[in-house]
């Protein structure tokens, strides 16, 4: 089987994690924290997921002309994604997530998109590729754009949740939400013809067509630190299990077992898990 290629088209964040005892309540300061920077966005971290995994993997986004840019880039570059449509804007900065990470690996994410929010389908340019994977972390007109032009499976991760076009739910082979997620978008889910995952946290994820379940999985058992890039590791997993005609169930079980595995590591990039890692994981539980 020839190695597949992808192409993602989102966001590249700066990510700064801030690890507590506890998540603060609304008007609550939480105060013995320690502080980290990871390189971070959903784009970015969906295209390192997808390469460490195995695929020949491009990146579509847009950064600031800042010293923040080369940091949020580095574990790409090092891991091989091609960021030759990676563009620098000029009067815009580099985009920044502040996360705050409990000490039962739950978070708060609050994210300034900076050149992010710049990405115009103007900037777009669509390659011929196996996949596309997009996310909601540049404006829907972009996201509309890319749904337009993707070539081969189109996958988009409704994640932040926002009102969606119909045209890119016509559009997608592949949906993915989380159970928030899902909640938001409610019956428009059921008018894409293609699947729809739904990941479900610790209890794994499910598989729709026409809003009719046909595949469930559950993670492997492992000790959660820090669930941040987990549902990214979920999203490049799961478009790469079906490039390589996985049945369903075997397809979503790789999805949630790279899902788990970025759950037990701080950071979202420096957690996503290397092929073998996944199939190690996959052996032991079987």
């Amino acid at each position: 089987m020839s190695t597949p290629r992808i192409l993602v088209v989102g966001s590249v964040n700066l990510d700064f994690v801030a690890t507590a005892a506890k998540l603060p309540a609304p008007g609550e300061t939480v105060t013995g924290a320690t502080l980290a920077r990871h390189p971070g966005g959903k784009g970015a971290n969906q295209a390192l997921a997808a390469r460490r995994l195995g695929a020949e993997v491009a990146l579509a986004a847009r950064v600031g002309r800042d010293a923040m840019a080369d940091e949020a880039l580095a574990l790409l570059r090092a891991g091989g994604v091609d960021l030759s449509a990676c563009a620098v804007d000029d009067a815009a900065a580099t985009g920044v997530a502040l996360i705050a990470v409990a000490a039962d690996g739950e978070n708060q994410i609050v994210v300034a998109p900076g050149a992010n929010a710049a990405f115009s389908r103007a900037h777009l340019a669509v390659s011929a590729n196996d996949a596309v994977i997009c996310q909601l972390e540049i404006p829907m007109d972009t996201v509309l754009a890319v749904a337009e032009r993707a070539a081969g499976l189109f996958c988009i991760n409704l994640a932040p949740s926002a009102s969606t076009p119909d045209a890119i739910f016509a559009r997608a082979d592949l949906v993915v939400v989380n159970e928030g997620e899902a909640m938001f978008q409610g019956a428009a889910l059921n008018r894409t013809p293609g699947l729809v995952a739904v990941t479900e946290g610790a209890r794994g994820a499910a598989l729709y067509r026409g809003g009719v379940e046909i595949a469930r999985a559950s993670p492997p058992s492992v000790k959660v630190v820090d669930t941040t890039g987990a549902g990214d590791a979920f999203v490049g997993a799961l478009v790469m299990a079906l490039l390589e005609k996985q049945p369903p169930e075997q397809a979503l079980r790789f999805a949630c077992a790279a899902g788990a595995l970025a759950a037990t590591k701080p950071g979202a990039q420096p957690s996503l898990p290397l092929r073998d890692a996944v199939d190690r994981l996959l052996a032991g539980a079987a």
